[in-house]
């Protein structure tokens, strides 16, 4: 594989396994340039700083040509604001890039699949996300590379500083998108405007410590549309009881990542890929499904 001309922004925090498996993934695409952002431990969190010590470490330790720089908090500013802090200083430095956090396992046809993409939609504003994650179970509908989708999944994702430079940090926008009804206009279904409201209702009183809630609102008031890749590339293995927020069972934990053909058969048009959509809302925000999928994924696998 050529060298990885895209910078990769790669999160990290207090879990040393995830995150050298990670960063092996990373070192075999050989990004010439590789930032590294982690927040600092809890106080309240016995021998969390030498984890944090011990992941910076190894999130550092660059043995291929690459240009190193870090952001390193002394303090914990929890997942919300250290993980939009971290892209508005990578964002600060770079027009586009591909972002990671340490327990995402990404294929090697993740890295040129983002690359060639956002080299592709640079000048689109009508795209707003290009993410490693396909949770659609073997569904296609054609045969091109990507679909078009409104979810902008973030387990391995990459996008433009012009389109980051919109994101609602606090949800301002919120309260009137909700009162107005343009949540109805965006969504077009019941059942996920009451789910959607109630996350951003949550998020907007700061009881759910997420940017990603807020980025995905960013993206929907904006018209933009994801780029999901035909095949899943990468694979969340950080679910447990030391993730923050990928804890207990869910299908799409530890999905396998698989490869890409190249070179990329670009979509002759833009429509979002509706019945994907609904699909990925039955999948992962209706639990009575969820649990439904789960049961058959373990008996598949014995």
């Amino acid at each position: 594989m050529s060298e990885l001309k895209t910078p990769v922004l790669f999160l990290v925090f207090n879990r040393p396994e995830v995150t050298e498996r990670a960063l092996d993934r990373i070192r075999q695409a050989r990004p010439g340039r590789l930032y590294v952002a982690a927040d600092g431990p809890r106080p309240d969190r016995p021998g969390e700083g030498d984890l944090c010590d011990q992941v910076r470490d190894i999130a550092t330790h660059v043995d291929w040509d690459c240009e190193l720089r870090t952001l390193f908090r002394d303090e914990n500013l929890g997942c919300r604001k250290a993980v939009s802090g971290a892209l508005d200083w990578f964002y600060e430095s770079e027009e586009e890039g591909i972002i990671l956090e340490d327990d995402c396992l990404a294929s090697r046809s993740f890295f040129p699949f983002c690359q060639e993409v956002l080299d592709h939609y640079r000048d689109d504003s009508r795209i707003m996300v290009v993410s490693g994650n396909n949770f659609q179970f073997g569904r296609r509908r054609t045969d091109n590379s990507y679909y078009f989708s409104r979810y902008n999944h973030c387990w391995g994702w990459a996008t433009w500083r012009r389109a980051w430079r919109l994101y609602d940090a606090d949800l301002s926008h919120w309260p009137r998108v909700r009162d107005e009804g343009y949540l109805e206009d965006i969504l077009s279904h019941p059942s996920l405007v009451n789910y959607w409201t109630r996350i951003f209702d949550i998020a907007f009183r700061d009881e759910v410590d997420s940017w990603a809630y807020r980025w995905t609102f960013t993206c929907w008031i904006q018209n933009g549309l994801s780029i999901l890749p035909g095949v899943n590339l990468v694979s969340n293995i950080g679910f447990g009881d030391a993730g923050t927020h990928t804890k207990g069972d869910h299908p799409v934990a530890n999905l396998p990542a698989e490869e890409l053909s190249f070179p990329l058969k670009h979509p002759s048009e833009m429509i979002r890929d509706d019945r994907a959509d609904w699909h990925t809302h039955t999948l992962l925000f209706e639990p009575s499904v969820r649990q439904g999928l789960i049961r058959r994924i373990r008996k598949i696998l014995g």
